[in-house]
C-alpha cells in the first residue's frame, strides 16, 4: 500500500509538472499568434474533431463590396487557399466583365474554379458542388483552410445543403427546344411550360429563355414535373463547420455609386472589345448562352447586335447589375439558420473587422 502511495505521488508530481509545462507554452504560443508559422498551428488546433478536418470560411456579399480585396488580405495572415464561388469567373477569355483577379494576382495567390471552361460550354450548380468539395478535401490534406468567396448564392446554398436529384443535360433536346423557340417565341414555350409544370412556370418570367429551356428540358426527361422533383428530399453531405461573413453595404445608395463606377471602368477597360473578340472566337456562342447572359455582358451583347445605343448599354448594365446586388442581398437577409457576421463592405476598415473576427474563430473554435 505504501509503494502504491508512493507511485501515485510521483505520478501526480509529474502530470502537475505537465500541467503546468503546457500553460507556460500556451501562453507563450498566443503571444506569437500573429506569425504565419503559429497560424499554421493554430490551424491543427481548430480541425474538426470528429472528422479531422478544418472549418470553412465562406465569404460573401453582393456585387462590388469589396469581396475580392478583402480575401486577398485574408490570405496574407491566414493558412488559406481562394476557391471563387461565382459562376461567371468560371469563363475562359470573360476577364473584365467579371472584374476576374489579373494574372499577377492569380499568380501571387491562386484562386481555384477560375478559368475552368470556354464561354461556349456549360457549368451548374450541381457541377461545382463536386468541384468545390474535391477541392476542398486537397486542400484540407495541405493543412489549408478553404476560403470560399463569391456572390453566386445559389452555389453557396448548393454545396451546404445539396441538390434535388434531377436529369443531366442533354444537348439534342436542348436543340430541339430552341428550334421550337424560333419558330414560335420564348412566351409561346412559357405557355407549353405552363401546360406541363404550372407550379414551375409561375416562378419563371415568359421571357427566361434559360430556365424556360430546363424546365422543358426536365419534364421531357423526366416524365415529371420539376417541382415535384424538387420536393424529393435531398441528400447532403457536407462535413465542413463554416465561418460565415457577408460583407452588406451599410447604405445602399453607396453600393449603387460602386457599381456604377466600376461599370463604367469596365467599359473604358475594353468589355466591348473584350465580348466581340469572344463572340468571333466562339461561333457558335448566341445571345441566349449561359456566359453571354451574364450581367454585362447581355447588355453588351444588344449594343453589338445594334439593338441599343452606346448610352443605353451604359444606363442597361448599371441598372442590371444594381439588381443582381438586389438579389443577393435579399438571399443573404433570408438565410435564417446559420450564424452570419455582417460587416459594413463600405466601411474602410471592413478587412481590420473581418481579420479580428478570423484570428478568435480559427484560435478558439472547435
Amino acid at each position: 500500500m505504501i509503494r502504491n502511495n508512493r507511485i501515485a505521488n510521483i505520478f501526480n508530481g509529474l502530470f502537475l509538472q505537465k500541467i503546468q509545462w503546457m500553460r507556460k507554452s500556451l501562453a507563450e504560443f498566443h503571444s506569437l499568434s500573429n506569425s504565419y508559422f503559429v497560424q499554421k498551428l493554430l490551424f491543427n488546433f481548430t480541425m474538426h474533431p470528429a472528422n479531422n478536418l478544418p472549418p470553412a470560411i465562406f465569404l460573401m456579399g453582393p456585387t462590388a463590396s469589396g469581396k475580392s480585396q478583402i480575401a486577398l488580405e485574408i490570405a496574407t495572415h491566414f493558412p488559406v487557399e481562394i476557391i471563387s464561388v461565382d459562376s461567371a469567373q468560371v469563363y475562359r477569355f470573360m476577364d473584365v466583365g467579371t472584374a476576374k483577379p489579373n494574372q499577377t494576382v492569380l499568380s501571387q495567390t491562386p484562386h481555384h474554379l477560375i478559368n475552368i471552361i470556354n464561354p461556349d460550354q456549360q457549368y451548374s450548380a450541381a457541377q461545382f458542388r463536386v468541384d468545390a468539395l474535391n477541392i476542398m478535401k486537397t486542400i484540407a490534406q495541405r493543412s489549408k483552410i478553404p476560403l470560399l468567396v463569391g456572390g453566386t448564392m445559389l452555389y453557396f446554398r448548393a454545396l451546404q445543403e445539396g441538390l434535388s436529384e434531377l436529369p443531366s443535360a442533354d444537348a439534342s433536346l436542348r436543340l430541339s427546344i430552341e428550334r421550337m423557340a424560333k419558330e414560335s417565341d420564348w412566351p409561346t414555350m412559357h405557355r407549353r411550360l405552363e401546360e406541363l409544370d404550372p407550379e414551375t412556370a409561375l416562378r419563371i418570367k415568359p421571357t427566361d429563355s434559360q430556365r424556360i429551356q430546363r424546365a422543358l428540358e426536365i419534364c421531357y426527361l423526366a416524365q415529371q414535373p420539376l417541382s415535384d422533383l424538387l420536393k424529393n428530399p435531398k441528400v447532403a453531405d457536407f462535413p465542413y463547420r463554416t465561418i460565415n461573413i457577408a460583407l452588406i453595404p451599410k447604405e445602399r445608395s453607396q453600393l449603387h455609386v460602386r457599381i456604377a463606377n466600376r461599370f463604367e471602368a469596365m467599359l473604358q477597360n475594353g468589355l466591348i472589345n473584350e465580348v466581340k473578340s469572344i463572340r468571333q472566337r466562339f461561333p457558335a456562342l448566341t445571345d441566349q448562352s449561359p456566359s453571354m447572359r451574364c450581367v454585362g455582358y447581355r447588355q453588351t451583347c444588344l449594343y453589338l447586335n445594334g439593338e441599343i445605343t452606346i448610352a443605353e448599354l451604359h444606363d442597361k448594365g448599371i441598372a442590371a447589375t444594381r439588381q443582381l446586388a438586389k438579389r443577393q442581398l435579399t438571399w443573404l437577409r433570408s438565410t435564417k439558420t446559420q450564424v452570419i457576421h455582417e460587416f459594413d463592405c463600405l466601411s474602410d476598415d471592413a478587412g481590420t473587422h473581418v481579420y479580428h473576427l478570423l484570428q478568435q474563430k480559427l484560435r478558439y473554435e472547435i
